[in-house]
This record gives structure tokens, C-alpha cells and sequence, in this order.
């Protein structure tokens, strides 16, 4: 993997007055850590751009119905945006927010092995979220299945937030 095309970090743009419940929490602080150990990110337009190389500082935003990724340098320059309806989303992210209300019911009463099947639930709709993710970002920007499924748990993210308000 070239250093260049990868993210140095990823910023939400979110309303942080909205908490959300710890497992969202923990999903979000665990895929900004994942991106930030390994990602492979390479955005199809800057790289055709004059001093376009990574690495790239990602802002994730939801603005108008569509996932914004705002591109910069790693100084913060900008450097492109790019936009993702989230109507094709929508079934999925409301999946996500079914298993984590599950969970957190399965919690409180204690059953380890609903946990663990929402859990596998969650594993699966994350590998689906992030195929749909590479699909969708096709063209635009490269990313490999891991990067995808962390971003995909960011939009979730983002998503619970703007529902939340």
C-alpha cells in the first residue's frame, strides 16, 4: 500500500450534544482507531489533482440527505468533496440501529447468547454495509472491504446523531 493513499485521520462533523448509547459510542471511538492503524483511501479525482497525494484528513459529515466527505490535505487544505446519497443506505442503518436497540435489551437482561447472535448480526450487517459503501464510491474513491466497513459504521454514526436531535 502506497503511504500516499491513505487517511491520516478522520474528523465527524456531528452535533456532540446528542448522546448516543455507549455500544455507538464504542463502535465510533473503534473505527476511528481501526482507520487510524490501517486504511486504504485513495480519492480518484485529487489524485488527478495538482499536489493531490495523501496522506488525506477525511471530514465525514451528513448535510442534505447526503454523506459529505470533505477531502483535505493532512494540513487541512482542502481538497475535494464528494457526495453519497444515503437513500441506498437507509434499510441498512435502520437495521444497524435495530441490533443495537437489541443489544442493549439483551444487555440489561443479562442474555449472553442473544448478545452474542446480535453481535453476529452486526458483524454481518457491517460486511454488507461495506460492499454497498465500495460500491457506491466507485470511480471516486479506493478503498479496500476493512476501510469501507469503518466508514460504513461512521455513517451509522453520523446518522444515529442527526436522528437523535
Amino acid at each position: 500500500m502506497s503511504g500516499a493513499a491513505r487517511l491520516s485521520r478522520v474528523v465527524l462533523e456531528e452535533d456532540g450534544s446528542v448522546t448516543l448509547p455507549p455500544l455507538i459510542e464504542a463502535d465510533r471511538a473503534q473505527a476511528v482507531a481501526d482507520l487510524a492503524t490501517a486504511n486504504r483511501f485513495a480519492p480518484q479525482a485529487v489524485k488527478r489533482a495538482q499536489n493531490g497525494d495523501g496522506p488525506y484528513a477525511l471530514h465525514l459529515a451528513i448535510r442534505d440527505g447526503r454523506l459529505l466527505f470533505d477531502i483535505r490535505h493532512d494540513d487541512d487544505a482542502p481538497l475535494a468533496a464528494i457526495g453519497l446519497a444515503l437513500g441506498p443506505f437507509r434499510s441498512l442503518m435502520k437495521d444497524y440501529q435495530m441490533l443495537v436497540d437489541s443489544h442493549i435489551m439483551a444487555v440489561q437482561e443479562g442474555r449472553m447468547e442473544r448478545i452474542q447472535a446480535i453481535d453476529m448480526g452486526r458483524r454481518g450487517l457491517h460486511n454488507e454495509g461495506a460492499e454497498l459503501m465500495r460500491e457506491r464510491l466507485q470511480g471516486k474513491i479506493d478503498i479496500d472491504f476493512e476501510t469501507a466497513r469503518r466508514l460504513f459504521t461512521l455513517l451509522c454514526v453520523l446518522h444515529q446523531r442527526v436522528s437523535a436531535r
